[in-house]
């Protein structure tokens, strides 16, 4: 069965992510998809803007349990389901209950291989740009991470976190301030489209 996927690539800097159409009629056909494999982990990039946009959502996370928190992050960690797992934040009636700019940096721009988007000849500029935005999400997540761990703030210590967020509010007003020439050469929206041919159940790649 042969159909057309939309992809709408959005340049949010940290924030940007991969909208496709496919994954509210998933061909896993399992209620889940790739929900079932990963536990979201939240690093300082998210932490940060979920306490300065969302800090709801920030203390709902803080507040379940089965939590992994390390110094500078907090995985979200999935629970068993069936022969297999669930993200907590994946319900069965709508997909992931997180609008997408909300959710970490996985979350955010995995694109199932099944569509091979990547391969495109067509759409390669949006595949140099999320490289590009890995590698500097992964190097801006560490370089805040050795701030704070040389200041002796640690997200392990609850009565160390108001000092934790107010000082990577710090780290990352600047950060809105020098944002990288990758970021700013690219639209900040734009919509793509393919045809594939679609295979169902676990034959479809995730």
């Amino acid at each position: 069965m042969e159909t057309e996927i939309t992809l709408v690539f959005h340049n949010l800097g940290l924030r940007s992510f991969i909208e496709v159409d496919l994954c509210a009629r998933c061909p896993r056909q399992d209620d889940k998809g790739c929900c079932g494999f990963y536990s979201p982990v939240f690093y300082p990039t998210d932490l940060v803007y979920l306490y300065i946009n969302e800090p709801d959502l920030l203390r709902h996370i803080f507040s379940l349990d089965h939590l992994t928190i390390l110094d500078a992050s907090v995985t979200v960690n999935n629970v068993i389901d069936g022969e297999s797992y669930r993200c907590r934040f994946h319900s069965q009636a709508g997909g992931c209950t997180l609008p997408q700019h909300l959710r970490e940096s996985v979350c955010r721009h995995f694109v199932c291989a099944g569509i091979g988007w990547m391969e495109e000849d067509s759409l390669q500029d949006w595949r140099r740009f999320f490289d590009d935005l890995t590698d500097y999400e992964i190097e801006t997540n560490n370089r805040w991470s050795e701030i704070l761990a040389n200041l002796g703030i640690t997200l392990r210590r609850p009565e160390l976190r108001d000092r934790f967020f107010s000082e990577l509010v710090k780290l990352y007003r600047d950060n809105l301030d020098n944002l990288p020439d990758f970021i700013k050469s690219m639209p900040e929206e734009e919509t793509r489209t393919l045809r594939r041919s679609l295979v169902f159940g676990t034959e479809w790649i995730l």
